[in-house]
């Protein structure tokens, strides 16, 4: 990432977002290895999820620079707006997650 700043917060909040963003790119990382774990007991049905949290994390990966700019345009036209379909996305996927998990434990 570009070590110049698009804007003068000094709370840095683009940078925040962006190490959370991170935060959550690891933790779909390692739960997708996790899932892969359970592969030799569980057999397929560990992939799907597996796939699921690698494209999610790989979506985040590929957003962050178009999302670092967004908000740091934002904040310096002092007008920013919320990332509604980040969140909503994010919820998908936490769902389809969940449902993956109860669809396991209820058929294996």
């Amino acid at each position: 990432m570009n070590t110049l700043s698009l804007h003068a917060d000094p709370g840095l909040q683009p940078e925040r977002t962006v190490m959370s963003w991170s935060r959550t790119l690891m933790a779909l990382c390692v739960t997708a290895l996790f899932f892969l774990r359970w592969y030799p007991e569980q057999g397929l049905v560990t992939f799907a999820p597996a796939v699921l949290c690698a494209i999610a994390a790989g979506g985040i990966h590929f957003s962050q620079r178009a999302r670092y700019t967004t908000q740091s345009t934002g904040i310096a036209a002092e007008r920013v707006r919320a990332d509604v379909w980040a969140v909503l996305w994010m919820t998908t996927l936490v769902l389809a997650l969940a449902l993956s998990a109860l669809v396991a434990v209820w058929v294996l």
